[in-house]
């Protein structure tokens, strides 16, 4: 009887690597994002972008001297996206065309998250920017400081920052990555819900629910989605509402490097890097799996379970009906930020979409979304002993080792009469689109 052949496979765990040893014949596919040459010259990259940008003018055409301009950055939960390296040469263009820094000013978009405090805006804007510019956190919960400009097609009331409607140029900052329910990051979120009020930001995300209670999630809204996304389509026609006069998006690759900058209109230049980032991390899968394996790729991108889970996304989007899939996260802090743990408390399914839907909030959505995934598939999460116990409130079987988690997942297959299975190993959760064929 011949020997199957072993081959080994390392997966990001923190700062750490966990091993696993797996039969050949039985790997499907390795879901890996393709590699290519990171941008060196990031100065170089954004004024060849802003000068020759997607489909509007370039910036220095569409400002005055006289200008007051906002320009909208991300808050410290998307630090990954860089803004520190790519803003400097914008603001600096600005400063060539006559508008000096004390017409410029930035507003963090922390949508409903907390603010930020004054080291974390060192780090999101770098420490010359952060002494030169006058910088403001957005408040989504206060009535005053954000106006009423109308109501979208969905019903959506658009309540946006007082500050940004009332600055004569808008320029928005972002990073473009996939997202849970969004289609994408980047773009038109930099505004909603970035710099909207909480009521508008709940209207737009409810839509991410099916309109059925108790049929869950929307499947529409999806990772990578765009076209036919009501919460994408709702999000552009609050930015209309807006309509910022320029954008710049950066793109990274799984170890955190420039993989390209995009920059022009607030909605094309958008659009543009979306196609990119599906070239870049989409890859083509052979099928679907009994048991895929997954990571984030390591520290800082599983930090906590709340952004680890986007690992658990593609994993699920290339496993079988009633698969097992097994997330490596080490999660040192897996309970930030408390309010997203908190949500775990419900027993029914059914209760806790009613919840969801009577209180929206992403941290509960996330949580609602994972109950959903561990209701449909087995989900071992392979973390610290002393998240066992978080683990389990998740719907999530814990295990310590690869090693044991395959052992389980082959006991649950076995359950199920599954004697031979296949698996998927997706070493890059966070930057990864499995694409199929027929879709």
């Amino acid at each position: 009887m011949c020997k199957m052949a072993i081959k080994n496979y390392e997966l990001k765990y923190g700062k750490t690597i966990k091993k696993i040893a797996l039969e050949e014949e039985k790997v499907l596919q390795v879901l890996e994002s393709k590699e290519q040459e990171p941008i060196q010259d990031i100065k170089k990259a954004v004024q060849q972008a802003i000068r020759n940008p997607i489909g509007t003018k370039p910036l220095r055409e569409l400002v005055q001297q006289g200008d007051k301009v906002c320009i909208v950055v991300s808050d410290i939960t998307r630090a990954w996206s860089r803004t520190c390296d790519y803003l400097p040469p914008v603001i600096e263009e600005l400063n060539e065309k006559g508008i000096p820094d004390e017409d410029i000013f930035v507003i963090v978009a922390t949508g409903t998250h907390r603010s930020n405090t004054q080291e974390e805006i060192k780090v999101i804007l770098g420490e010359d920017l952060s002494q030169r510019l006058k910088v403001y956190a957005h408040d989504a919960f206060s009535e005053t400081d954000n106006v009423y400009l109308g109501t979208t097609s969905r019903g959506t009331e658009v309540c946006l920052d007082k500050r940004a409607v009332e600055a004569d140029k808008v320029i928005l900052t972002g990073g473009l990555t996939p997202h849970l329910f969004a289609g994408f990051g980047g773009g038109r979120k930099s505004v909603m819900p970035g710099i909207a009020g909480v009521k508008t930001i709940n209207h737009n995300h409810l839509l991410a629910l099916a309109d059925v209670q108790g049929e869950g999630i929307n499947k529409e809204t999806c990772l990578g989605r765009v076209e036919g996304n009501r919460v994408n389509e709702d999000m552009c026609e609050v930015c209309a509402f807006l309509n910022p006069c320029f954008l710049i998006n950066s793109v990274m690759d799984a170890e955190g490097n420039f993989a390209g900058i995009f920059a022009g209109h607030w909605y094309d230049a958008w659009y543009a890097g979306t196609q990119f980032v599906i070239k870049q991390q989409g890859v083509q899968a052979k099928g679907k799996s009994d048991i895929v394996i997954t990571s984030g790729g390591g520290f800082p991108m599983d930090m906590n379970l709340y952004q680890g889970m986007k690992a658990y996304v593609p994993a699920v989007m290339t496993l079988k009906e009633h698969g097992v899939m097994i997330a490596t996260l080490e999660c040192e802090d897996i309970a930030e930020p408390p309010i997203f743990f908190d949500c775990f408390r419900y027993n029914d399914l059914q209760e806790m979409e009613q919840a969801v839907r009577d209180n929206f909030s992403i941290p509960f959505y996330v949580a609602f979304y994972m109950c959903c995934m561990a209701a449909q598939y087995t989900i071992i999460l392979v973390t610290k002993e002393e998240n066992f116990a978080q683990a389990k409130k998740t719907g999530a079987i814990p295990a310590a080792s690869l090693e044991e988690a395959m052992k389980l997942a082959e006991n649950v297959l076995k359950q199920q009469g599954k004697d031979n299975y296949t698996v998927t190993v997706i070493p890059y959760g966070f930057t990864t689109i499995p694409l199929f064929a027929d879709k």
